[in-house]
């Protein structure tokens, strides 16, 4: 439901509209799922002609799953399973969905490991009646605190024929993972943006066979959901199409190889992105999670419809107090996990510091003095300003690090709001090569 300007601007209507147009036969979750929380999620979902599995998400305040762990689906003569799971670390990424305004757990991922809630789905469908089990999972490749990743689910489990895994953008045809008696069970995944088709093939004996089939070679379309896509289209440009401020360089968060770069280390997008934050609100520093910065934005003029798909979600801009201590702790925690990429990762203004990423320590940590505009050691002992989104302070952004500062400013206005008034007004409507590179506040060793 989010991740490009489609999603962002209707908060996921017009993604539902696609999807009811389409012969689904099974959905499951994803994490993108609970952006905007869990009363528009399922208010979204009620509106999909299809069942939507998830063995994992669990309504704390019913006591029950909030959906069927598996739907079965026959195929002339066979019977085939699909058993649903999401990823857990949606509790630490979109924290604010599972929690009430009490700070309650209302909604839970992982009441139990994840091979655990996943085989007892599969074992269910095999004693219903299940040929074939096919899992779908938005889990991913990497594994994370909360092993969870979809190798290490094979690996624990039986009774899983194939896994049709998503979340980590990865373009794989056939992984083959042996499973908890050592057979071997095809991961695959399809990459991001429909980039692929991916193509599942059961023979009469039974045998699997995986392709990708590139959306780039399809060249028949269906006359009813063209037209819709066209009409969204439409709708989309008139609310996005007006023109916000021109750009010499691209606002980069990926490398040339196309890895995620926003996720391993300082980027031109996140400097300016987090330069807005703190030259709007005035304060000492800025930091932001590298995740909620979505796409790049090219070079040239940009629009509305630009600069929301760089900047996507319903995250308002607040300042906290935060003890120099507790920014350094804070650093220290979210380079923990490289050389993995994560989302947490940190894109700042106003601060600088080193990464010695085989240690997994930071040091040379400095604030910009912003009456000298000169770089000074940090102070453990002093207390500073920082802004960042309220996601990253109250709702479990940052691995929640700065939960429980003080909020001295919220400014009811989202990132992206924020980032329109510095590029139109700081910077005259003109982001020229000052951020061509990223500016060196973020060295790694």
């Amino acid at each position: 439901m989010q991740g490009q300007t489609v999603g962002a601007i209707s908060k996921g209507q017009y993604v539902v509209d696609i999807m009811r147009a389409l012969s689904y036969d099974a959905i499951t979750l994803g994490n993108h799922e609970f952006d905007y929380g869990m009363e528009r999620m399922f208010q979204l979902l009620r509106q999909v002609p299809a069942p939507i599995v998830c063995c994992n998400l669990y309504d704390v305040r019913l006591g029950r799953n909030a959906f069927a762990p598996y739907v079965m689906k026959r195929v002339g003569n066979r019977r085939i399973a699909f058993v649903g799971v999401v990823t857990p670390t949606s509790m630490e990424d979109e924290a604010y969905a599972f929690r009430d305004e009490h700070d309650s757990i209302v909604y839970e991922l992982q009441r139990e490991d994840i091979p655990v809630l996943v085989q007892r789905a599969v074992d269910e469908a095999r004693k219903a009646g299940a040929d074939y089990v096919i899992v779908d999972s938005h889990l991913g490749e990497r594994p994370t605190a909360r092993h969870s990743d979809s190798h290490t689910l094979v690996a624990n489990t039986t009774g899983i024929d194939i896994v049709l895994d998503g979340h980590t953008h990865s373009s794989i045809v056939a992984d083959t993972v042996q499973n908890k008696v050592g057979k071997p069970i095809i991961v695959t995944q399809t990459g991001t943006k429909f980039a692929n088709i991916g193509k599942l093939l059961i023979t009469p004996d039974g045998n699997m066979t995986v392709s990708l089939i590139p959306v780039e070679t399809v060249i028949e379309k269906n006359a009813f959901v063209a037209e819709l896509v066209d009409s969204i289209h439409t709708m989309l440009n008139e609310q996005t199409s007006r023109l916000v401020c021109h750009s010499e360089v691209d606002l980069r968060i990926t490398d040339d190889e196309g890895n995620e770069a926003v996720r391993l280390g300082e980027t031109n997008a996140g400097d300016i992105v987090t330069d807005a934050f703190r030259h709007i609100t005035g304060s000492d520093i800025s930091v932001l999670n590298c995740g909620s910065i979505r796409n790049e934005v090219k070079a040239g003029d940009l629009t509305y419809g630009d600069l929301l798909s760089l900047l996507p979600y319903d995250n308002y801009i607040v300042v906290a107090e935060v003890k120099g201590s507790t920014i350094l702790s804070m650093l220290t925690k979210l380079i923990s996990f490289l050389p993995k990429p994560d989302g947490q990762f940190p894109q700042v203004s106003g601060m600088k510091f080193v990464i010695h990423e085989k240690e997994h320590r930071v040091s040379d940590v400095k604030i910009l003095n912003g009456a000298t505009q000169h770089y000074e050691p940090i102070n453990p002992d002093r207390v500073y300003t920082v802004a960042t989104t309220k996601y990253c302070v109250t709702d479990g952004g940052l691995y929640n690090t700065l939960k429980g500062s003080k909020i001295i400013l919220e400014t009811k206005r989202t990132y992206n709001d924020i980032f329109i008034e510095y590029v139109t007004k700081n910077l005259n409507g003109y982001i020229g090569q000052e951020y061509a590179q990223p500016q060196g506040r973020i060295i790694k060793k």
